[in-house]
């Protein structure tokens, strides 16, 4: 494997956090080393130290158009946030009605500390008013006949100037109208955190009581802040002690922070020499980009109108690919981008997607590319070309189509393929000599994804075919087989009525041919009626893998209180199907709900108690219908919107298995060349960047879709000591706990991957 060079970084999520300018920087080191005094002393160093302070509030205060209103320096935009929502709370409190019901409004898309805040200072000085979120419509704006129904009765609003997900703006002086037109009194914040920089602001010629600041989001340091306050509005201190800030938020100033500030309002005030390019530019940068992921994504959409949205923020889906797929895609290119909100990097979709009413799946895809005025023609540029490697090594990896769908530059696929959406699984099992496939629970969602490989491997199936009457999901069969075998004659399940007879375990079955290989057909009832398992034989009659459906899951069994289901038969199915197979042919679910990937019954009855009590004997037909009713009631609570097809069973401790950080690996690799590193990011990101320095040329990659197979063909090499990384060790670690399962007794992995190799 050759080495390459790492490739700069282009930073495109500037919604999350910028980078310090250089010019900003510089001011705040000279801060620290020259301009050190304390504000509040009386010396010479420190009247240079407030001189500086107010200099700053002074351009603030042109910047923002702040009028005769209060300009006060915070840690950042959460902190404004509690000081504008406890000011305004505790002034609303002494006033309040006895027996009428007050609310507390803000935008359905509006950053979480916001509503979070209101709860937090409702509750705790127990003013006892309703949370109510304004609704948006599918452009992300908010609903004004809404918001003039219920501002009558509402103590605070809140809305956003930006949106931080999808940039898009509100129209505040349409705002202002309808809200004062409906209630003068009423406490109005507004975050501003994403629009300095992007939109033009005169917050005294409004009626904005609060907007809250943060300096990290416009290339100054992090903990540096501001939140204006109208003249007039009610003012609490949040931060009581010493009295800086003339009283009003305590604390010694954060001077650095404050010099940093300084640079930026003054590159943002001045006309020329200025880092920040203006909206005409930044639209043409928005222009180029979009531009660069239609050619690289033909499919792609925007989940938000470029009309009413700042020029910095572009949100995006693929169809087909989970906003980590694209993620982790970018980052192999060294792309640095996000999916939503960089606070929720752990949830799943996007509240502010769902809130626009857009389909789930842009939700759940979404990809947010954010940059700052300061961005550079020639990182766009450079931004553009990265995004067209990325997709070229989608192509290559089969992923995408391209214009050129030879497989010269494409490594032939052989062997398992175990693709996943959510908890579901789909398997497709390629025969490179005969050029056939099956594909096994082709699930809707990946029906694109299954079209792609198929054509782009030049692969004919033989066969699409489901273990069961799927009840979580509708089945994927019917589309493909209509593409591909509009006239092979099948079952419901999709099992051609142009079948063999065959052997196993020396009673006749069917089976069908996938070039020297024979899939066979086998009856394991049980989690309902039609439930079948499908056994891949070598030419030798070797079972190699068994496409077990909802009988085995990882840790489970599948569920037996469907209208259609019966314990009865499972017992049957699950000693027939272990008399066939035995305990180490691997078995491959339709489910895999805890990143598992695959078992065994050797491994099921290290956790699986009830499996190996039916197994060994030691349970009765009519024991183990009584214990499996018992699990099955556990599944009302965990269902909630999905249908959870397997009871749990056992222990779900996952193994601690070994770590190592990059430096003691190295090490390691020196001192034991019988190490083997598994790399098991995917073939676009491999492609894409596979360096890690001195260990480079030892790595073998296998990603996580052909971790099956690698199991299966490694297993007599489970005493080795395999060392998996990946881009961040997350997946890495998944992984690892896995094969540490399934009996790698030495398995270990990369703490923190290749993001961190080099430090």
């Amino acid at each position: 494997m050759h080495h390459t060079s790492p490739l700069s970084q282009i930073y495109l999520d500037a919604n999350a956090t910028t980078p310090v300018l250089p010019q900003a920087a510089k001011a705040a080191l000279g801060a620290m080393e020259e301009l050190f005094g304390n504000p509040s002393s009386s010396h010479i160093t420190g009247l240079k130290a407030k001189s500086l302070m107010e200099q700053t509030r002074l351009r603030a205060k042109q910047l923002l158009g702040s009028g005769q209103g209060k300009l006060i320096f915070t840690s950042g935009a959460t902190e404004g946030i509690q000081t504008a929502i406890l000011s305004a709370l505790i002034k609303a409190k002494a006033s309040l009605e006895p027996n009428r019901q007050y609310s507390l409004l803000y935008g359905a898309t509006e950053h979480k500390a916001v509503p979070n805040s209101l709860a937090h200072w409702n509750d705790l000085l127990e003013i006892g008013a309703q949370l109510k979120a304004i609704p948006v419509d599918e452009h992300g704006e908010l609903d004004r006949d809404f918001i003039a129904r219920e501002v009558p009765n509402a103590l605070m609003i809140c809305t956003m100037a930006v949106n931080n997900e999808t940039g898009v703006y509100q129209d505040l002086d349409a705002l202002d109208t309808c809200i004062r037109q409906h209630n003068p009194e009423v406490f109005w914040m507004v975050d501003c955190v994403q629009a300095l920089g992007k939109r033009p602001l005169a917050l005294a010629q409004t009626s904005i009581d609060y907007a809250p600041f943060s300096g990290h989001k416009l290339y100054a340091p992090k903990g540096i802040g501001l939140v204006y306050i109208r003249e007039g509005a009610p003012f609490t201190p949040f931060i009581a002690g010493g009295g800086q800030e003339g009283g009003l938020r305590s604390g010694t100033e954060n001077l650095p922070g404050m010099a940093a500030l300084n640079e930026v309002f003054a590159m943002l005030l001045a006309e020329q020499d200025s880092a920040f390019y203006g909206h005409a530019t930044l639209k043409g940068y928005r222009e180029q980009l979009a531009l660069a992921l239609r050619r690289a994504f033909p499919t792609l959409v925007f989940n938000h109108s470029f009309d009413n949205s700042v020029p910095t923020t572009l949100n995006f889906a693929v169809p087909g690919f989970s906003s980590k797929e694209i993620m982790d895609l970018f980052d192999a290119a060294n792309i640095r981008v996000s999916s939503g909100s960089a606070c929720s990097s752990k949830v799943t979709r996007s509240f502010v997607l769902d809130a626009m009413g857009l389909p789930a799946w842009q939700s759940e895809s979404a990809i947010r590319l954010s940059f700052g005025p300061a961005m550079t023609q020639a990182e766009v540029d450079q931004a553009c070309e990265r995004i067209q490697s990325a997709a070229n090594a989608l192509g290559n990896s089969c992923l995408t189509l391209s214009g050129n769908d030879a497989l010269a530059d494409k490594k032939p696929l052989n062997g398992l393929v175990q693709l996943k959406s959510g908890s579901s699984c789909s398997w497709i099992y390629a025969d490179q000599q005969s050029k056939q496939a099956v594909v096994i629970d082709p699930l809707p969602e990946l029906s694109q994804r299954i079209d792609t490989l198929l054509q782009c491997q030049q692969l004919s199936p033989v066969a699409f075919i489901d273990t069961h009457g799927h009840a979580d999901h509708v089945s994927g069969r019917a589309e493909l087989a209509a593409r591909y075998l509009p006239e092979q004659s099948s079952d419901h399940l999709g099992w051609p009525e142009a079948h063999q007879i065959t052997e196993i375990g020396a009673r006749p079955a069917q089976s069908i041919s996938l070039g020297q290989f024979s899939l066979v057909k086998l009856a394991t009832p049980g989690h309902t009626n039609d439930s079948i398992s499908l056994l891949l034989c070598s030419p030798q009659g070797e079972v190699i893998y068994a496409f077990c459906g909802d009988l085995v899951l990882m840790g489970s069994l599948g569920r037996t209180n469907f209208d259609t289901s019966c314990a009865k038969q499972m017992y049957n199915s699950l000693k027939l199907l272990h008399s066939l197979i035995g305990d180490d042919t691997l078995l491959c679910p339709s489910h895999d709900y805890n990143n598992e990937f695959t078992t065994s019954f050797a491994a099921e009855f290290r956790v699986n108690p009830l499996l190996n009590e039916v197994i060994n004997g030691t349970i009765s037909m009519a024991q183990f219908e009584q214990q499996k009713a018992r699990l099955d009631t556990h599944l009302k609570d965990e269902a909630g919107s999905e249908i959870i097809c397997g009871a749990y069973t056992g222990d779900c401790d996952r193994a601690k298995v070994k770590e190592y950080d990059c430096q003691a690996l190295r090490l390691q690799v020196g001192q034991s060349p019988k190490i083997k590193l598994l790399d098991i990011r995917e073939p676009h990101e491999y492609a894409l960047q596979h360096e890690l320095g001195a260990l480079g040329e030892q790595t073998i990659n296998v990603p996580m879709t052909r971790l099956v197979q690698f199991v299966q063909e490694h297993k007599q090499e489970s005493d080795v000591e395999w060392v998996l990384v990946c881009r961040s060790g997350s997946r890495s670690l998944v992984a690892a706990q896995a094969l540490h399962r399934l009996g790698f007794n030495k398995i270990a992995h990369l703490k923190g991957g290749y993001a961190l190799s080099d430090s």
